[in-house]
């Protein structure tokens, strides 16, 4: 519980941290919209390559704990499309389902590589890494087809959409880092050296652009698609999650690598992604805040069912 906590905590100082600076010494939209589209296209890709580059594929249970976590992304991806008529109904539109669908789906890469970690050393961060790999590149096409077909003011034809994944900063990451990785292409060390620095500063200023978001009188009566992003995270995604591994055979380190990195709540990158796409920011914002509260008891849970 400790290890979870301590991972979580500098999440949740650093959006509190972006709230307070929206109040006090950036007041200005203008302000963190460039704070934004510096993170879209700069450090979240950044991130993502280097990220990838540096995952090591060779010793650890690639099919197992990748196909778990891929079958339980694409699982919960189609639950959230099947129940979108239902949701609609409730008064969910479609902007706001898109901030459901990406909180249910997406994760956040440094409270997962840092939890396992602290757990299991260099094998839990290998393992984390195969999870990176197989969750990152999907979500992150589904993220921006789904924003791309429903927070549109209008419908899209489909060539729209597939100019809008092409032209995505964080999809061409993806298939930079995972090229990179498995032609074992070398990298200069100043571009490590650049790589990191930027990769490291995108985490804190994610959040805290997450933080200047958020409207804190929301948390106190969190709307009911923070609730349905909250609950679809925290406890089904996990809940697939496990069932999957186990159905792969994986047991001890490798199923409490799959818990945990199903069960963490979603990427700051989302937020930013649901800005720059026309998705419901403000409720993307409340789900990641509460997600990130909660989690602090649901994922020594997921691990513990693991064990």
């Amino acid at each position: 519980m400790a290890v979870v906590i301590a991972a979580l905590l500098p999440v949740f100082v650093l959006i509190v941290l972006g709230v307070v600076l929206k109040r006090s010494l950036m007041r200005l939209d203008t302000q963190w919209h460039g704070l934004e589209r510096l993170t879209y296209f700069v450090l979240f890709p950044m991130l993502l390559i280097q990220t990838l580059v540096k995952a090591d594929l060779s010793k650890v249970p690639v099919a197992g704990v990748g196909g778990a976590l891929l079958l339980s992304a694409l699982a919960m991806s189609l639950l959230c499309l099947a129940l979108r008529p239902a949701l609609s109904r409730l008064g969910i539109d479609g902007p706001a389902f898109t901030s459901i669908f990406q909180g249910a789906t997406r994760w956040q890469t440094f409270v997962g590589l840092s939890v396992a970690a602290n757990l299991f050393g260099d094998v839990g961060l290998a393992l984390a890494s195969v999870a990176m790999v197989a969750i990152i590149p999907l979500v992150n096409v589904l993220s921006v087809v789904v924003l791309a077909h429903y927070a549109a003011p209008e419908k899209q034809p489909a060539r729209a959409i597939v100019m809008t994944v092409i032209r995505n900063p964080l999809i061409w990451a993806c298939v930079i880092g995972l090229a990179v990785n498995l032609t074992h292409m070398p990298l200069p060390k100043l571009w490590h050296e650049v790589a990191d620095a930027l990769s490291r500063s995108s985490l804190a200023i994610g959040l805290l652009v997450t933080g200047a978001g958020l409207h804190l009188e929301g948390l106190l009566r969190p709307s009911l698609g923070a609730a349905i992003g909250v609950v679809f995270k925290l406890a089904l995604m996990p809940a697939l999650a496990l069932v999957l591994g186990a159905w792969f055979g994986l047991s001890g380190n490798s199923l409490a690598i799959v818990a945990i990195c199903a069960a963490v709540p979603t990427s700051p990158s989302a937020y930013v992604l649901a800005r720059q796409m026309g998705g419901d920011a403000p409720l993307l914002a409340q789900i990641i805040t509460l997600q990130t509260i909660f989690a602090a008891i649901t994922m020594p849970m997921a691990i513990a069912l693991a064990a």
